[in-house]
């Protein structure tokens, strides 16, 4: 057995030891670590099912189980977080998410990537149509936060009202990005499948069997109730755990969160770049941004109003501000098709340096 699925193996041993820690009484800061720790392999798995069910039922259909699945932890985390009143969290991690997969994990692919190979090539097509549907989004994202910030009386009303409009509006953007890439023009997008998935118990081969597509979707089934579990007992404890280490909502929202979440995007895109598959490295990044953004945020903002926890658009101003850099970085980073070791040390240095501004950001 491989190693990458021994360790994913291993860490779900937290599951169990999670639940015993709040069911015990161990204490919040065991709580909030083992689950934290739980969350990763869960999240992990998650994806793995993803991908196999993809492979199975082909691109078309599998593409779509992708976009809708590949940030379903962050999803859930964001719901659970957002159903115990944590909106000041919920609202950073919509745009950290963002600045985390364009930044953080796009830099550690073209990074690692560059080590092992002196310049990679990908197809300037899956960065030009992203970007600007990506810088589409940011446009939209900062519009209520641009309205307050260039009014005299701000309207709560108004700002939400026009919150639902442009989620509404980003979820057909979203859907037009579906239709393109997925239908009319899919031509484009013919980058493969990864060889290797991040987890491979059983056959080395994936095939199309129904026994097999049943496995994977019982995986992914189990994997989202458990992260459903493992969310709430970390949301339980996140606001009060955060606060004791000196953390603010806005870096625990922009920062923590992500990391948390999206572990096994930053295994799946190393290795993809350790391979030099810096197609499917870089159609992953710009599909997550492109997710987080057109689909995950608009549906945050219409749960909130079902919920009765109102969520809207209006960021804090340097949130806008990081994203904005964030959307121009690296899109001239990755406007040429190629890439280098240094490329990623730039977009690494990026998010260091947002990083540590938002860490000293004083609470808003």
């Amino acid at each position: 057995m491989a190693l990458r699925t021994i360790i994913p193996l291993i860490l779900l041993i937290f599951v169990p030891i999670s639940i015993a820690a709040e069911q015990l009484h161990w204490g919040e800061t065991a709580v909030f670590v083992t689950s934290a720790l739980a969350i990763v392999p869960l999240s992990i798995w998650l994806t793995t099912a993803t991908e196999k069910i993809a492979v199975v039922t082909g691109p078309s259909f599998g593409g779509l189980i992708n976009a809708v699945f590949s940030n379903a932890t962050e999803l859930i985390i964001a719901l659970t977080a957002l159903r115990a009143g944590l909106v000041d969290i919920v609202e950073a991690s919509i745009t950290g998410s963002i600045i985390g997969a364009l930044l953080l994990l796009l830099g550690l692919g073209l990074f690692t990537g560059g080590l092992r190979y002196k310049e990679q090539e990908f197809k300037p097509i899956l960065a030009r149509v992203n970007g600007s549907s990506m810088t589409l989004a940011a446009v939209a994202i900062a519009l209520p936060t641009l309205v307050i910030n260039t009014s005299k009386i701000v309207d709560a009303s108004s700002i939400r009202n026009l919150s639902l409009i442009t989620a509404g509006a980003l979820i057909v953007v979203y859907g037009l990005t579906l239709l393109f890439s997925l239908k009319t023009h899919s031509f484009l997008y013919d980058i493969g499948i990864s060889e290797e998935p991040i987890l491979e118990p059983g056959a080395d081969v994936p095939d199309k069997g129904v026994r097999r597509l049943l496995l994977w979707l019982g995986v992914l089934l189990a994997s989202t109730i458990a992260i459903a579990v493992e969310s709430e007992l970390f949301v339980g404890v996140v606001e009060q755990e955060t606060s004791r280490l000196g953390l603010t909502p806005l870096f625990t929202g922009v920062i923590l969160l992500p990391l948390i979440s999206d572990v096994a995007g930053y295994v799946l895109v190393v290795r993809l770049a350790m391979k030099n598959q810096m197609d499917l490295a870089v159609a992953t990044v710009t599909g997550d941004s492109l997710l987080i953004a057109l689909f995950v945020a608009p549906i945050l903002v219409f749960m909130g109003q079902a919920m009765g926890q109102p969520i809207d658009l209006n960021f804090n101003t340097f949130e806008v501000i990081a994203l904005a850099i964030t959307v121009i970085v690296s899109n001239l980073i990755l406007s040429g098709g190629r890439s280098n070791w240094l490329d990623g040390a730039f977009l690494l240095a990026t998010y260091f340096l947002l990083g540590v501004a938002f860490y000293y950001h004083p609470i808003y």
